[in-house]
């Protein structure tokens, strides 16, 4: 495949070779910190941080491994995760649990330890919508709380879930550099030029790393199968999608046919029985016996 084949500038950041070669190295820290910074607006803002290992066992080698897309450290000793997550699966918010588990897990020190922890941050990037409660409820920050004061009752562990195709807010609408990183990560394939609004440096960073000509030939050949990757599992998706609408589609039309034919029969039937309580009251037959032997009540026989 060759370089022109693409049409689109910029690097697709739902892909995992696009997010990580974005918020993922060393080069480009900068964007990491300005985007979780971002979110953190009301707390401690974060000055520098350090790229851990993504790779993660638990306690014992026999325990479950864990791969985070980026996992880092602040300067101040707080754990952070950030994932990718392009479409739901099964128990994703367990996975989250099971994801906080090692960050507070390698906090633990031998002999003597109080049990004094630094805070620990998943923050999840969703292509997804799992919330169809609240249509314009798009940024989740979720802690432990006291189900009865409804009190946070550690603040030490968060889980921030952003549902990306939620935000739908126009260029000439962003008014924070909350807004401004989701719209960048939501149309940035879209794009073909950085937005007049972004005046930001670390936006005029973030294009020039995300743009594909700008690649070296190793890149660009991890971008080509990381993209043909997420293509095909976009594909597979859209695909299971048609297929259960198509059958959900053919399905309801077999109930309704069925419900036709049930409700035909019944009428059916109905008029049987009237036409027999007509036979009966005819030939002088009480009318409490006509319903014992019809099932129709006794004001429905007076009428006819």
């Amino acid at each position: 495949m060759e370089r022109d084949e693409y049409t689109d500038r910029y690097v697709n950041p739902y892909t995992d070779f696009g997010f990580k070669k974005l918020f993922g190295t060393e080069m480009n820290k900068e964007l990491l910190i300005s985007f979780i910074n971002s979110l953190l607006s009301d707390k401690e803002q974060i000055r520098d941080l350090t790229y851990l290992n993504t790779e993660n066992l638990g306690i014992s080698e026999a325990d479950r491994k864990a791969v985070f897309d980026v996992y880092c450290e602040t300067d101040s000793g707080e754990k952070i995760l950030v994932e990718m997550q392009r479409g739901q699966q099964l128990f994703f918010k367990e996975r989250s649990l099971y994801y906080a588990s090692f960050p507070i897990q390698q906090q633990g020190k031998r002999g003597d330890w109080d049990y004094q922890l630094k805070a620990v941050y998943v923050i999840a990037i969703l292509n997804f919508v799992f919330d169809h409660t609240h249509d314009g409820y798009f940024h989740h920050e979720v802690q432990l709380t006291d189900s009865k004061t409804r009190e946070v009752f550690y603040d030490k562990l968060t889980f921030i879930y952003l549902e990306m195709p939620k935000f739908n807010k126009k260029e000439e609408e962003l008014d924070s550099m909350f807004d401004k990183w989701l719209f960048v990560l939501r149309n940035l394939t879209r794009l073909m030029e950085k937005p007049a609004t972004l005046q930001e440096r670390v936006f005029t960073r973030f294009f020039e790393a995300a743009e594909i000509a700008k690649f070296t030939v190793e890149e660009y050949h991890h971008y080509e199968t990381s993209l043909k990757v997420y293509r095909d599992w976009r594909n597979t998706i859209d695909f299971a999608v048609q297929k259960a609408a198509k059958e959900g589609e053919q399905k309801g039309m077999q109930i309704g046919m069925q419900k036709g034919i049930e409700k035909g029969i019944e009428k059916g039937m109905q008029e049987e029985k009237l036409n027999i309580a007509r036979q009966m009251k005819a030939n002088g037959i009480p009318t409490h016996t006509i319903a014992a032997c019809t099932g129709l009540d006794t004001e429905e026989i007076n009428r006819l």
